[in-house]
């Protein structure tokens, strides 16, 4: 078992940046790929870029050139730094583990969940 915490969340002005972080415990001797989600009110739940256990990076279209993934191993911490922040990035935020090779790109694919962080951008 593998349990995330995410932190880092907030109220940020359009233009802004913020950056999440999700901490891991427990069984974290194992090689976990991480992702990154997100969901609006009233809408389901995004992709918004993960990390493979190696450092290979993919995003969503929407987040390109804005939010960047990066993890330090040896605090078994995950970041998400999102700079360029616009009102449509509001949402929560879900930082997910898994284990598994593929995509990586669907909810589906991952094991392990945070409870999530509140993101706000106002314009």
């Amino acid at each position: 078992q593998v349990q995330l915490v995410e932190s880092g969340g907030g109220l940020v002005q359009a233009g802004g940046s913020l950056r999440l972080s999700c901490a891991a415990s427990g069984r974290t001797d194992r090689s976990y790929a991480m992702g990154w989600f997100r969901q609006a009110p009233g809408k389901e739940r995004e992709f918004v870029g993960r990390m493979t256990w190696s450092g290979s990076t993919y995003y969503a279209d929407s987040v390109k050139g804005r939010f960047t993934i990066s993890r330090d191993n040896a605090k078994n911490t995950a970041y998400l730094q999102m700079n360029g922040l616009k009102p449509e990035d509001t949402a929560v935020y879900y930082c997910a583990a898994s284990r598994r090779g593929g995509s990586l790109i669907s909810a589906g694919e991952y094991d392990y969940w945070g409870q999530g962080t509140q993101v706000t951008v106002s314009s």
